[in-house]
Parts: C-alpha cells; sequence; structure tokens
C-alpha cells in the first residue's frame, strides 16, 4: 500500500503531545493535523520539517486577552501590528477585547464595524469579545449569536469614558441573561467603591511607585472577586476573573472551586515576573491595572498557578502612544495604564518558569490548551489530530535581549526592554503554513463549543 504523501511533515526529538514531551512525527493535510506518529515512522510530506534535536514542537499558544485598539485608536496599536507581534511569540489564535476601539464592542453593529476594519490584516486566526455595559442587557444574546466568546464588564473605571462599569447588581443582572444561553462573564475585578475611599484618604499618585501602588490596594480585587463569587453563585452564569494581581485572594477563589462553582482564574506574565521592588519612581511602563505587587506575591501566585487555582497565563496585552504612557515623563496618575508583551509572553514565562522547575508541558497548558478550553475556542491549543495545525518551533535553550524598538509592536515601549530572555520562538506555523510575515492569512474566528465543567 502507497504511504499518503502530506502537505507537510514535521520531524521532532521534542513534541508536545498529550502533556509530556516525545519524539514523534506531525503530519499535516489541508490546515489539519492528521497524523501523529512514533520519530522514525518516515511519514512523507511534501514538504519535511526537520527540527533541530534541542528545538522544541509546540502547540500554538492561544491569547485571550489582547487590546488591539482598532478601529479609533489605531495608533495606540492595530490589526496587523497586534497579529504579527502575536505571530512572533509563538501565538497564533487570539481574542480582542471590546474597549479602546471606537466604537466598543457592545452591539452587533459595533462587532461589524471591528471585523470590517481588521479584514485582510490578520497573521493570526482572530476572535472577538462583546462589551457587558449599562443599558446593553438585550444586546448581549444577539452578540452571543453573532459568534462572540463571552463579554467583558468592568467593576471599576475603564480607562476610557465609553465603555462604562458596572454596578454588582448590573453584573448581577446581566449575568443571570447570559446564564440563559450559557455564556461566560469575564471580569476586571476592582472594586470601584473600595478604590474611591482609597482616593479619599488622601492617597495620591504622582511620580512614585509606591504611591500608585498604594492607590490600588488589593482589597479592591478581593472585594470584587467576591462579588463575582457571589453573583456566580446565585444566577449560576459562567464567569472568569481577568488579571488576577492580588495572592491574597487566591483562598476565596479556591474555596469557590472546591463548591464547584463555574469560576476560573487567568494572571499574566507581568505579574509573574516584574517586582515593585524594581520598579524607580516615573517608569510609567510599568503601570497597570490592577498594580504590579511584591515579591512574596509573586511567588505565592507561581504556586497558584502550580497548584491549579488560577487556571491559565494570557498577556492583557494593552498598548498605547509613547506620548500617553508619559514615556521619560512618568507620571503614575496621569500616564495610560497597560503592558505591552503580546510578542514576549512565552519567553518572558519560560525564563522565570525554569528557575522553579517547571517544565515547558505545563506552561504549554496555562499559554494554550487552559485558554483555548476556558473561551470554547474549537480546534485550537493542542496538538491532536482533528485540530488545526497551529505550531510552533521553540528553541527554549536561546538567550536574547529585548530590544523594544524591533519589536512588531507599533509603538515602541515595553517593561521588558533591554531584559535577557531564554527561549526563542524560531519560527510560527498556522493551519499548516509558516506566518511569513508578509501576507496575511489569518481567520475571523466565531464561537461555537461550550465549556463543560
Amino acid at each position: 500500500m502507497n504511504q499518503p504523501v502530506y502537505d507537510v511533515v514535521f520531524r521532532a526529538n521534542q513534541t508536545l503531545f498529550e502533556g509530556k514531551l516525545q519524539s514523534l512525527e506531525v503530519a499535516v493535510q489541508d490546515e489539519q493535523i492528521v497524523a501523529i506518529r512514533p520519530l522514525g515512522s518516515e511519514l512523507t510530506g511534501k514538504r519535511i520539517i526537520e527540527l533541530e534535536p534541542h528545538q522544541v514542537l509546540l502547540p500554538g499558544l492561544v491569547d485571550t486577552h489582547v487590546h488591539v485598539n482598532e478601529p479609533g485608536r489605531t495608533e495606540w496599536e492595530g490589526f496587523e501590528t497586534a497579529t504579527r507581534a502575536a505571530a512572533a511569540g509563538g501565538v497564533t489564535t487570539l481574542i480582542d477585547m471590546p474597549l479602546n476601539s471606537v466604537p466598543s464592542t457592545v452591539n452587533t453593529e459595533a462587532l461589524q464595524i471591528k471585523q470590517d476594519a481588521a479584514q485582510d490584516q490578520l497573521f493570526i486566526d482572530t476572535g472577538f469579545w462583546g462589551g457587558a455595559v449599562p443599558g446593553n442587557t438585550t444586546d448581549l444574546k444577539p452578540l452571543h449569536d453573532a459568534g462572540v466568546f463571552g463579554f467583558k464588564c468592568f467593576l471599576e473605571h475603564s480607562g476610557v469614558d465609553e465603555f462604562p462599569h458596572l454596578e454588582i447588581d448590573e453584573m448581577r443582572q446581566d449575568m443571570a441573561e447570559i446564564a440563559k444561553f450559557n455564556g461566560l462573564m469575564i471580569v476586571h475585578a476592582e472594586d470601584a467603591h473600595t478604590l474611591e475611599q482609597t482616593r479619599q484618604q488622601g492617597i495620591t499618585t504622582g511620580p512614585k511607585y509606591t504611591d500608585f501602588l498604594a492607590s490600588r490596594p488589593g482589597a479592591a480585587e478581593q472585594v470584587a472577586i467576591q462579588a463575582v463569587i457571589d453573583a456566580v453563585r446565585t444566577t449560576g452564569a459562567r464567569a472568569h476573573i481577568l488579571h488576577l494581581s492580588n495572592a491574597d485572594c487566591l483562598e476565596q477563589i479556591a474555596q469557590a472551586k472546591a463548591e464547584g462553582l463555574p469560576l476560573t482564574v487567568e494572571t499574566c506574565p507581568h505579574y509573574l515576573t516584574l517586582l515593585s521592588e524594581d520598579i524607580d519612581d516615573g517608569m510609567t511602563a510599568y503601570k497597570c491595572a490592577p498594580p504590579i505587587r511584591e515579591d512574596a506575591n509573586r511567588e505565592r501566585l507561581w504556586q497558584g498557578l502550580q497548584d491549579g487555582t488560577i487556571d491559565i497565563i494570557v498577556s492583557d496585552h494593552s498598548p498605547s502612544t509613547l506620548e500617553l504612557k508619559e514615556h521619560g515623563d512618568g507620571n503614575f496618575d496621569t500616564a495610560w495604564g497597560g503592558i505591552s508583551s503580546l510578542q514576549l509572553g512565552l519567553s518572558v514565562i519560560w525564563t522565570e518558569a525554569q528557575q522553579r522547575g517547571v517544565d515547558l508541558a505545563e506552561v504549554a497548558s496555562w499559554m494554550a490548551e487552559g485558554p483555548a478550553r476556558i473561551a470554547g475556542v474549537s480546534d485550537k491549543g493542542q496538538l491532536a489530530p482533528g485540530n488545526d495545525a497551529d505550531l510552533v518551533i521553540f528553541d527554549p535553550e536561546a538567550t536574547w535581549t529585548v530590544d523594544a524598538g524591533s519589536l512588531h509592536h507599533r509603538n515602541p515601549i515595553t517593561p521588558y526592554d533591554k531584559r535577557e530572555l531564554s527561549g526563542q520562538v524560531v519560527s510560527t506555523w498556522l493551519r499548516g503554513q509558516q506566518v511569513d510575515f508578509k501576507v496575511p492569512r489569518g481567520h475571523f474566528l466565531y464561537s461555537k463549543e461550550r465549556v463543560s465543567f
């Protein structure tokens, strides 16, 4: 019997499959993985990709927390630059947040405007979150039917006036609506009233990072997360906590999960790698909300990942112009709050993971398989027959130094500038084709599956 000739065959001494690194051959046909066999099976292909012995074949990462900002604030980022940066960092799927673009994605008309803007600019596959804001409860089901992966709300000021935050009773009302169609609410969980009380106590922010940190107390996260947990319990809706910063919240989250509530949690590379102790006054490239906290807090977040209390790691890539970031000026009160890291996440996390004895399989579970599962992204996040052939060749032994000006991000600012990292993406493959950074081949993604807990 003649052996089939596949479109592409990858041969690797180290392939991440079924949770461990194995010596395998991976065959791709018509954009999908169709066969995975032991190395030496001599699968044949029109193109054979032989990895170096030390290189690793990983599934493409899935980043479910990205602010692309187009249309309306394309000078902050944009679909072309964002998806190029993502591909360079091994991300083959992203889901775009509903705010910072104008209009915000709070109804189907705005979703169509955003998709029109993104058309023919995508270097990776891209889906969209909808937004939950005061007064748009009746828009949630139409957005769900249009294929958004869930709905984002804020419990404090979002940073842009056109995307107002929900009061807790409004969030609960929207979650009751979302529960009717098994939707997902994703929550920026800082409590507006706790933050306002902090301001009333006279805590002000200027160039000192310690003042900024004091202005965003961990209690704001604790109060908001408890409100989300209570709403999940009351409505039965699924909820996901965005960008967990405060490790003091881990106990209440673990208790909610032990209760069986459909709650998931993410954290971000900046909370797992950067330390408040290292942030000098005026270094507004480090400003984000919730804020980067202390070394001891960081170590507890790593423990929360390893024990399963925290489910995933995603970027929360939230860029702006140099002017808005006050790069070189440095007022934490007025500078834009957001970390630019979309291209860097895998290397940043691998650099830290090695120091803690965490292997690449676990990193990939947090950055590829987990995000795909929680968002319900079909056929992504792991190497398996029938899944899209989204693959990354990664060199875990490479070392390199970040140069903000050479990244694909539109604006050359990141707190990781000049940082030496371990591990580097060699190439990224989307649906069986290598991303060449010239021809955009990304597709729109639409929610089709539901997550079972």
